[in-house]
């Protein structure tokens, strides 16, 4: 299992539909975040094992983030998704040290109930 999972998009919609995703497949939500700096802080305090993050943020995006989560003593995993399913997000994701890369129509999917329970398939 994932543990605990911080959600962060800055659309509110998305975080209320992946958070009832994440919470029908057992996993705990312990936070949403709408922005790079609220993650960061979110991820300071709550030590989440697992972030799932959108590309597009209103201070920065999930790339970046990506990279300054790897730089922390708790050292999450990482998926970043987007709306824009580009190969190239996916290149973009493992340089940026995630675990994978998914469209947001696949964020109910099996890969990402895969990813969470631990496997690593999923960027590209």
């Amino acid at each position: 299992m994932a543990g605990s999972i911080l959600v962060v998009d800055d659309d509110t919609a998305v975080r209320g539909l992946v958070v009832r995703i994440l919470r029908s497949w057992g996993h705990v939500v312990v936070r949403e975040a709408g922005s790079v700096a609220e993650a960061l802080s979110c991820a300071e305090t709550l030590h989440p094992d697992t972030v799932l993050v959108d590309v597009g943020l209103p201070d920065g995006d999930g790339f970046t983030l990506a990279r300054e989560l790897r730089t922390r003593l708790r050292v999450p995993r990482v998926v970043i998704f987007s709306s824009d399913a580009d190969r190239a997000n996916a290149a973009a994701a493992e340089r940026a040290g995630a675990i994978a890369f998914l469209p947001k129509d696949e964020l109910s999917s099996p890969t990402l109930k895969r990813l969470l329970e631990g496997g690593t398939d999923g960027v590209g």
